[in-house]
């Protein structure tokens, strides 16, 4: 890796992330033959919103590698809760851990926050920006099932809100990939996103209806629409459950269709869905313990970092 923090994913090149994906293949062959590469490590879990996955695959990833763990707790139990500011909250945290993972509610507040830390600092999620560690275990996803070159990927749902989407969608120009985004009008990627893979070059296109694109998909990429992240109450109700993936929907798709969510779902991908060949999801949240392994490995100064 070129950097000491992992803050979005425009930081990563072809070559950073098919170092990360080839040493979680390893770490994923087999799991116990690296429980002492990083003995003794420490790394701080600072969420500031909630979290499930992302969490619990950072605190298994670094006791799998042979460290152990430090945990902010909840924000109500926390100086945070006095007023503390994040720069603050950063500076006494690293004095405790070998590696931060910060997940906060407001956009930017990872990169600010890295500016007071020289211990590597990973992004977790910052508000509706981005999300880098989700999109290696995507990329990850992706590849086992259908390669990342002379790919077709369609992304649906809350494209506006969705920090996974705006990090996928910029590490996918690494690669020879068509993205199809389906959405609501009102839920478009934001103009700056768009604007960043024009830069790229990136092959697009922009959907309102997935019938449309759906059979000529590899990949289809769903997300929940996000209540949290809309000022207006109403706006929400607007566009909730407006795309649900059943039975039915995926009767027009490939045989081969590797559908992904990065969870959690609320009704947009029907329970039927998960007993199919079709359903990557859960497998998809499996691959965030390797993936975050070899991240960790990468970042803490493993062997060739």
């Amino acid at each position: 890796m070129r950097h000491d923090h992992l803050l979005t994913a425009k930081q990563l090149s072809r070559a950073d992330i098919e170092a990360v994906l080839g040493r979680a293949r390893e770490f994923a062959d087999d799991p116990a033959a690296h429980a002492d590469r990083h003995p003794g490590a420490l790394l701080a879990l600072c969420f500031f919103e909630p979290s499930t996955r992302t969490k619990m695959s950072f605190e298994t990833a670094a006791k799998r590698l042979g460290g152990d763990v430090i945990d902010m707790g909840a924000v109500e139990d926390s100086s945070v809760k006095k007023g503390e500011s994040l720069a603050d909250t950063a500076r006494v945290v690293e004095g405790y851990a070998d590696g931060i993972v910060l997940r906060h509610p407001s956009q930017g507040a990872a990169r600010m926050a890295s500016e007071f830390v020289d211990v590597p600092l990973v992004n977790a999620g910052d508000g509706a920006g981005h999300h880098p560690s989700q999109t290696l275990l995507d990329l990850y996803t992706i590849d086992e099932n259908a390669g990342l070159d002379d790919l077709t990927i369609g992304i649906m749902g809350d494209l506006k809100y969705g920090r996974t989407v705006h990090s996928l969608a910029h590490a996918l120009t690494n690669f020879d990939v068509r993205q199809h985004f389906v959405s609501p009008e009102s839920l478009r990627l934001p103009r700056s996103v768009r604007y960043d893979l024009h830069e790229a070059g990136a092959n697009v296109r922009e959907h309102e209806d997935l019938d449309a694109v759906l059979p000529e998909l590899d990949v289809l990429y769903v997300t929940r629409i996000q209540r949290e992240r809309f000022p207006d109450e109403e706006e929400y109700e607007k566009v909730a459950g407006q795309f649900r993936i059943d039975a039915d929907t995926l009767a027009a798709a490939s045989d081969d269709l590797a559908v992904m969510h990065p969870l959690p779902r609320i009704d947009e991908i029907d329970p039927e869905i998960d007993a199919s060949s079709n359903a990557t999801y859960f497998d998809q949240a499996h691959n965030g313990v390797p993936v975050r392994m070899a991240l960790l490995d990468l970042l803490l100064g493993g062997d060739e970092a």
